[in-house]
């Protein structure tokens, strides 16, 4: 067996050899939370952070004429940006109130909805 197969075996109260009624110390249970707590952040935490921030820039960036999905799968064009509201125009002479939070993506062409339709498949 490996060494770290060994210390493995070793930190979790096993043993080599039939040996597993031995104790294991404080200091390796402690070190396998600070592992375990450690690989909790940077699988889970961290990369919701990450996104979280860029949709949070997304949604600061949005301004007028650009063309936006809602979450409700509305498409329309930013006619007005307000506080927390977006005045949007989805056909003639029809504009809508829509909380800006609510956007999640912003079109650049033609091509960005057709990978946005995709997306919702």
């Amino acid at each position: 067996m490996n060494a770290i197969g060994q210390w493995l075996l070793t930190g979790m109260g096993g043993g080599l050899g039939g040996q597993g009624s031995q104790q294991s110390s404080p200091g390796m249970m402690f070190g396998w939370l600070v592992i375990m707590v450690a690989l909790f952040y940077f699988v889970l935490i961290r990369p919701q952070q990450r996104k979280e921030k860029e949709r949070k820039a997304l949604i600061a960036g949005v301004k007028s004429g650009d063309r936006v999905v809602f979450g409700g799968g509305l498409i329309g064009t930013v006619a007005n940006v307000k506080d927390n509201v977006l005045v949007i125009k989805v056909a003639e002479n029809t504009k809508l109130d829509v909380l800006r939070a609510s956007v999640t993506q912003v079109l650049r062409d033609a091509a960005d909805l057709g990978a946005a339709a995709k997306e919702q498949k």
